[in-house]
């Protein structure tokens, strides 16, 4: 164990006598300014109202940050997030109201520096710190592997919810439910319902080694057992799903037969801003955009025992007009302290904003295969697997360029990959990319993955991204000739932790593969401090021919936009 890391979990130890790291009490919520009436004969059963805050895949963004927003056609930057921010936000917010309840819908412990450093416990003390009432897992949970999770999942106060994450018994035996699958809030004579779900494609979407131990399932399969359980058992005013499913499977989920009974999904995993619920067949669907830069919050209306009206606003936390939590701004301060110098060094430079929010193309992804290609210049294609997560920097220093950090290395490659190289033909190749594009855009939506489309360089590619499964590719080219079915290519992406020997970036029966000397890191920062300052603009090498360059989401069908 380095020295500081050492240091951290001793001062870590003494932070948590303050903060409760080790003492889970799920019935707990800390500060909150909500009111709590004993007895029940006594409460009052006129109008009254209830409110339920969100916030979702923050990702262990703890600081303000640049926030991208797409305004009149162009990109704005501004300030946003910071949990010591977040949180004097919403207890102001929560002080507004008679009865609150706050959740958090997933993606807590993976994303940053120190979050990797520490392997999720830094984020703890802050998360306890901040008084929420419940918790869903997200698919990043997993990054760390099953008993990791449980540990930080139950190390935080408030109570957690996922109804289809169950042990791994193996040969395929299925065991208990890891969490609880329902939570019921019991506030001033009503019940209101959350049940939770994971992503069932964890095991797909993520490394399949992460996840070793867990069987996941649709929620479909269960959902009508547990809104029955809360409608007919618990007799709920309101029920909601705390999902992590994205919104292409949750819109899917809420025209679906099991959802009936549901009243909202409060949605997490593809960071979209959803301003205006999205009304399905059975409920209605929202999320609170990501890194902490928004809030979400839903005004129940009670009167008699039933929920009568509602109201939704998405709420933007512009850090800059809001005065830090010292409380918070305390624990982000001895939590960081042994690893802050390494997180702001400044390894790099770039001349353009980097930001990872269109579906096709972005300057982060650009310059990723920018520096794969750099370092192994004789691969004929270089990936990089479809992230979305990862601020924006777009702020300037004094030499008028924008610095590169590298806590911003773990940001937008929180997983340190082995780089590996193989060999694949034409047809596997315009294969794999008809079935990368399905995921992104499948008609389907419980078939789209929730990442964006695959990067690359040595290649360009055609498609019709809303076209017909299986005939998307409308062109491939490599080297500017066009692609030889029958030729083999030399290709390099990362390695996923549990993939076969012959699987690189989800394409199987790959030849002649080498995991490299190279890591993902290694490679940006020997890439940098050789080529800084870069300006890595998109180039069009994958261009849709139904779709703009500037497309911000894969959702189709419905009134929504992302800005």
């Amino acid at each position: 164990m380095n020295n500081s890391k050492r240091e951290f979990l001793k001062k870590l130890g003494a932070l948590s006598a303050g903060t409760g790291l080790f003492a889970v009490n799920p019935m707990v919520s800390c500060d909150s300014p909500k009111k709590e009436i004993a007895d029940a004969e006594d409460m009052p059963k006129d109008k009254f109202k209830v409110t339920i805050f969100q916030t979702t895949d923050v990702h262990c963004q703890v600081h303000p940050h640049d926030e991208l927003f797409w305004e009149n056609e162009q990109i704005v930057f501004r300030k946003a997030g910071g949990y010591a921010n977040l949180h004097s936000f919403i207890q102001e917010e929560r002080a507004k109201c008679d009865y609150s309840f706050l959740v958090d819908t997933g993606d807590m412990f993976q994303g940053s520096m120190l979050s990797v450093k520490t392997e999720g416990s830094a984020i703890v003390p802050i998360l306890n710190g901040m008084s929420y009432d419940l918790y869903s897992p997200g698919n990043w949970e997993v990054v760390y592997n099953k008993a990791p999770m449980q540990r930080l999942m139950g190390s935080l106060h408030a109570g957690k919810v996922c109804a289809n994450m169950y042990h791994d018994l193996g040969d395929g035996k299925r065991g208990e439910l890891i969490f609880p699958p329902y939570y019921v809030w019991y506030v001033n004579g009503i019940k209101i319902g959350f049940i939770g779900y994971n992503d069932h494609l964890v095991p797909k979407r993520q490394s399949p080694g992460y996840s070793e131990g867990i069987i996941f399932t649709k929620p479909e399969d269960n959902l009508a057992h547990y809104v029955d359980v809360l409608k007919n058992q618990e007799q709920c005013a309101f029920v909601a799903i705390m999902s992590h499913i994205g919104l292409s499977q949750e819109i899917a989920l809420s025209n679906h037969p099991a959802c009936e009974g549901v009243d909202y999904i409060l949605g997490a995993d593809t960071h979209e801003r959803v301003r205006i619920p999205i009304q399905g067949k059975y409920a209605k669907v929202v999320q609170p955009g990501a890194f902490g830069s928004f809030l979400g919050k839903l005004e129940l209306t009670v009167d008699n025992g039933k929920v009568v009206d509602e109201k939704y606003e998405f709420l933007e936390v512009e850090s800059e007009k809001i005065k830090p939590s010292p409380k918070i701004a305390k624990i982000i301060e001895e939590v960081e302290a042994p690893f802050k110098d390494e997180i702001n060094t400044v390894v790099g430079y770039s001349t353009i904003p980097l930001y990872r929010y269109f579906v096709i193309e972005n300057p982060i992804d650009t310059m990723v295969v920018d520096a794969l290609k750099w370092q192994m210049p004789e691969i004929d294609i270089v990936l990089s697997n479809g992230f979305r997560f990862c601020p924006p920097l777009a702020t300037p220093d004094e030499t008028g360029n924008i610095p590169i950090t590298r806590g911003f290395i773990y940001d937008m490659l929180p997983v340190d990959s082995i780089v590996r190289t193989g060999e694949v033909t034409g047809q596997q190749l315009w294969n794999w990319m008809e079935k990368e594009l399905n995921n992104v855009f499948a008609k389907d939506a419980s078939k789209r993955f929730g990442g964006w489309v695959t990067k690359f360089k040595g290649m360009e590619v055609k498609f019709n991204a809303f076209g017909e499964e299986g005939k998307r590719v409308q062109s491939i080219t490599v080297k500017g000739e066009a692609l030889d079915l029958s030729k083999t290519y030399s290709i390099s992406a990362c390695e996923r932790e549990g993939d076969p020997a012959d699987v690189v970036c989800r394409m199987d029966k790959v030849k002649n593969v080498v995991n490299t000397e190279h890591t993902l890191h290694k490679v940006m920062l020997a890439y940098l401090a050789e080529n800084s300052p870069v300006t890595p603009t998109p180039r069009g090498a994958a261009q849709a021919l139904d779709a703009p360059a500037t497309l911000l989401s894969q959702v189709t069908g419905v009134d929504y936009e992302f800005r």
